[in-house]
């Protein structure tokens, strides 16, 4: 089956599954297939699905992996005198990214972002990944029986995702200034990510910038939590892990250049 027929029946199945959607009508253009798909799968409720649209729903993801390209751990090199060769820095998609797992920014709900095709990473996570991504998490979230706290974390499959888990952490909101109680929450959210990682024997971690963008946490001072709290977390272990500090865009990897020379490294 070519992806466009993969496409076309992963659209029409998910109409199907709500009356609700009985006018809407399959366009023609490629992309605004591409975006009809992620907007019903952003919306879908976590339900069960029958074996053959996750059959082929995970030969789509998969293959516009692929087509999208898949940057493998690797392939990527240490930033110089950081960390014993462990801390990296990487730009670009996180969920490209082969590597033992990739984190998560969450909100406390846990179940992924609601709203259809919105850039942030939440949603793009849970659409790469499929919709069993938000299944598993609805049931963490359900036997728990209340919402994550902020500086905790989870671990789940990673499914259609070239990593293999996701660590979903939940890290400060920042209305207004910046207080001391954000900045220790959002240590405790990449030191509940590490030990996660460490519990699940994970050999390399990637961390987005949590709480930056629509948590509205200062990117500068996030950056610097984010190494201080790894370099921290080096100290206290003996813990061999490798630590990819991920950035999607050309300030943050500003930022986090301007850290690692600051303290004899560099990024290449």
């Amino acid at each position: 089956m070519t992806q466009n027929k993969r496409r076309i029946f992963l659209i029409d199945s998910l109409l199907k599954e709500n009356p609700g959607y009985h006018d809407v009508q399959i366009p023609d253009d490629e992309n605004e297939q591409k975006r009809l798909l992620r907007s019903l799968m952003n919306v879908r409720p976590p339900e069960p699905a029958s074996e053959g649209f996750l059959r082929i729903q995970d030969e789509y993801l998969q293959e516009a992996g692929r087509e999208r390209g898949i940057t493998d751990f690797a392939d990527l090199r240490p930033v110089t005198g950081q960390g014993g060769g462990n801390m990296y820095l990487w730009q670009g998609d996180i969920t490209t990214l082969k590597v033992d797992a990739i984190v998560n920014a969450a909100n406390s709900g846990m179940t992924g972002c609601w709203q259809p095709c919105h850039a942030c990473i939440d949603n793009c996570i849970h659409t790469f990944s499929g919709i069993q991504l938000r299944a598993v998490c609805a049931d963490i979230m359900q036997k728990q029986g209340h919402e994550e706290p902020t500086g905790s974390a989870k671990i789940t499959p990673a499914f259609n995702l070239p990593c293999k888990y996701v660590i979903h952490t939940v890290g400060p909101i920042v209305q207004g200034r910046l207080q001391k109680k954000h900045e220790e929450q959002l240590a405790s959210c990449y030191r509940s990510c590490l030990d996660l990682a460490e519990a699940h024997n994970v050999k390399s971690i990637a961390f987005c910038c949590i709480s930056t963008g629509v948590f509205m946490f200062p990117n500068e001072r996030a950056a610097e939590i984010a190494v201080d709290t790894v370099r921290n977390y080096y100290e206290k272990t003996d813990s061999g892990m490798k630590v990819v500090f991920n950035v999607f865009n050309d300030k943050d990897w500003d930022i986090y250049s301007n850290i690692f020379k600051g303290t004899g490294g560099g990024a290449e």
